[in-house]
């Protein structure tokens, strides 16, 4: 667990500046692309195509088809730049993930808010700051722990394959891979378990949040229950990542022991 805690990953300008520049390109590349070459071309008609109509017509020409041809690959360019920030977004965001996600983070994690939640998060902002503020612990907390859910209903889906598989082969080791195995299930469960109640207290503090706001009251109590949720945010994803790690470096040995048994 402490090899895992040793790499929480922090956001830098670096990556904000990434963010920023490839945003900015998607939206300024169509527009380069596509007047920058026709300008030139308008600038020569100015210069050399007002006395010369046949040169005039001729530059009027590559001016618009200029244009369009530009606006094309700018287009190209933007979608190609736009998907590139979506991988590029998804791979970060699995990097914040891993320590549990926390408040200043959420603006990360836009794409995975529900409607209601966006339009509460804008409307507390505007009204208290200290609500906004324990609104996005909350956020923070729900989020991870949907991340949770989704990450550990994969793994046991891909380890209660591998016990099934594990049926059909023959190893002198078959007990042993499928106490471990369905050591796994277990834990896995047990994580997936936990993370439910956490999204359920979450959701349920969102919305006394949300209520409170529109009261315009304070919210009694709220620094030691997000503490406690804060807490359970940061350490249930190292404990997913452990069970997962260990996972992994099960299923290595398991293949090398198979690699072996089949060069008998």
């Amino acid at each position: 667990m402490s090899d895992l805690v040793s790499t929480r990953f922090e956001i830098t300008k670096k990556e904000i500046n990434k963010d920023k520049a490839l945003k900015l390109g998607a939206w300024a590349l169509p527009v380069v692309v596509s007047i920058l070459p026709s300008l030139i071309f308008l600038v020569l008609f100015v210069l050399f195509g007002i006395g010369n109509p046949a040169a005039g017509i001729s530059l009027l020409f590559f001016t618009v088809v200029s244009f369009f041809i530009g606006l094309v690959f700018g287009l190209g360019g933007s979608a190609a730049t736009l998907l590139y920030r979506s991988r590029w977004l998804a791979q970060l965001r699995e990097k914040i993930a891993i320590d549990g996600i926390k408040a200043n983070e959420v603006s990360w994690f836009k794409n995975e808010l529900k409607g209601e939640e966006k339009r509460a998060l804008k409307e507390i902002s505007s009204k208290n700051l200290l609500l906004a503020d324990a609104y996005q612990e909350t956020l923070a907390s729900r989020l991870t722990a949907t991340r949770i859910i989704k990450s550990t209903r994969r793994e046991l889906l891909l380890a209660k394959r591998r016990e099934n598989k594990l049926k059909y082969r023959k190893s002198e080791r078959f007990e042993e891979f499928k106490a471990e195995i369905e050591e796994d299930i277990k834990n896995l469960s047990e994580i997936s378990k936990e993370a439910k109640e956490m999204e359920i207290e979450a959701e349920s503090r969102l919305q006394m949040i949300d209520a409170a706001s529109r009261r315009g009251k304070e919210l009694a109590g709220n620094e030691l229950a997000l503490k406690k949720l804060s807490a359970r945010s940061e350490q249930l994803p190292l404990a997913l990542e452990e069970a997962k790690m260990e996972e992994e470096f099960r299923k290595e040995i398991e293949e090398d022991l198979e690699n072996e048994l089949e060069s008998r």
